[in-house]
């Protein structure tokens, strides 16, 4: 391989992360953010898949309504994204681009695309209010750090499109919508993008690399997940005339909740059930027939997480019953369990090793996942072929955590994380 080419600018990759920032999208509606990277993509002479190719229709989770997401794409629009590229969406968000597509596949790298629903801070002592890249979307943030992943991703493409020609193998980006809530992996697996891939790589900024110059070669220990949402169907009636005639929803919803965090814990490892939300009722008066719930369980395996989540079904379905409900439960989103590979985890300690941003008394081998996170499906995808993945830690001390309104981090992470992610695709290539 020849010398590495020039990386993108600290000045570059600084301007990408707040042009993403100001433009927050939330998960699976992230048009505006879709068109923009493939426009990037095109100008490094790659060739962006976008549309239905990239996620596979029936494996699709938590998508918003249809007139939720025709909001999205034309606001999208009037924020200058380009109409070729919205219309080959076809409203489909995310981004795939491979490398070397004449080649067979090798590495595939996960960088998310969404943002959180998170009013972000007005404060002016927060630098995205302050200098001027604060979200442009109530009540959606980049309050998580994938603005920056998008920055990171598209240094890397341009760090890696002139080295094409002396790649031995081919290298796939998937931009990935709706990580939050763990609802975008799973279509794009489905899709058929990581059928033969013998390495996966993802990476978060912050999490458990809370220092600058930090960094966790590979995150253990990410819990499995499944996202649902719970509607009981029941009978209005007059609460004080006639509350014999009403079905109540609300009490329905209410037991359900209770049984639910109930449940016995699992003996083969941590085990947790949240009910999140539970909206009920229209009056004072009215015995409620209907009630929504938002939940989730989580399991330190996949196995220990099916067990919740298929005790929890059985508790709704059974209230309903007794409650005389109709009960539907909508899976929204879900992600395995997973581990990072000790093979990759030294591959990354070596190319940190070339990297001299990242300090050797902060690089740690592995470090506990950060609860759920989705590129958890690529890694036991890839591990089931026989291959192996590591999830990155990057780090950069933070203004405060993940997913709160004045999250922010440092910007001087960008460079240094898109040169040692190349100095690794290069490592595995060489293998």
């Amino acid at each position: 391989m020849n010398a590495l080419p020039p990386f993108l600018s600290q000045e570059t990759l600084t301007a990408y992360r707040r042009l993403f920032h100001r433009h927050a999208e939330t998960g699976m509606a992230e048009f505006w953010t879709t068109a923009r990277i493939a426009e990037e993509l095109e100008t490094f002479g790659l060739s962006p898949v976008v549309g239905e190719q990239v996620s596979a229709p029936q494996a699709r989770m938590g998508v918003p309504e249809d007139d939720t997401l025709l909001a999205a794409r034309r606001r999208a629009e009037e924020e200058g994204a380009s109409q070729q590229w919205l219309e080959r969406m076809n409203g489909v968000t995310g981004v795939v681009a491979d490398l070397r597509p004449d080649l067979p596949l090798h590495t595939v790298l996960r960088f998310d695309i969404d943002a959180v629903d998170v009013t972000e801070s007005c404060e002016d002592s927060h630098r995205p209010r302050k200098e001027g890249f604060a979200s442009l979307h109530e009540g959606v943030s980049h309050a998580c750090g994938h603005d920056g992943h998008i920055a990171i991703g598209l240094g890397l493409a341009h760090a890696l499109a002139p080295l094409r020609d002396g790649l031995k193998h081919n290298v796939r980006l998937l931009f990935q919508p709706g990580e939050e809530g763990c609802r975008g992996a799973q279509a794009m697996a489905a899709a058929g993008w990581i059928e033969g891939a013998r390495h996966v790589l993802a990476a978060h900024i912050g999490m458990r690399a809370d220092e600058d110059h930090a960094l966790v070669c590979g995150a253990q220990g990410f819990l499995a997940t499944t996202k649902f949402d719970v509607t009981f169907r029941g009978r209005a009636a007059h609460a004080g005339a006639e509350p014999h005639r009403g079905a109540n929803s609300l009490l329905a919803a209410a037991s359900a909740a209770l049984n639910m965090h109930a449940l016995p814990r699992h003996g083969e490892g941590d085990s947790r059930v949240t009910v999140g939300r539970l909206e009920a009722g229209s009056g004072r008066n009215t015995i409620p027939a209907l009630a929504r719930m938002a939940c989730e369980t989580r399991g330190a395996t996949s196995a220990v997480n099916d067990y919740m989540f298929e005790h929890c079904r059985a508790i709704l379905e059974h209230t309903a019953a007794m409650y005389e409900q109709a009960c539907h439960i909508r899976i929204m989103g879900g992600s395995k369990s997973a581990d990072s590979d000790e093979s990759m985890r030294h591959i990354v300690r070596e190319a940190a090793r070339l990297v001299p941003w990242f300090r050797p008394e902060l690089i740690r081998d592995s470090a506990p996942g950060f609860g759920s996170d989705d590129a958890c499906v690529y890694m036991d995808a890839v591990q089931h072929q026989g291959g192996d993945a590591a999830y990155l830690m990057l780090g950069s001390r933070l203004a405060a955590g993940h997913h709160a309104p004045d999250f922010d981090f440092h910007e001087s992470v960008l460079p240094p994380s898109v040169e040692l992610l190349t100095h690794i695709i290069l490592a595995l290539d060489e293998r």
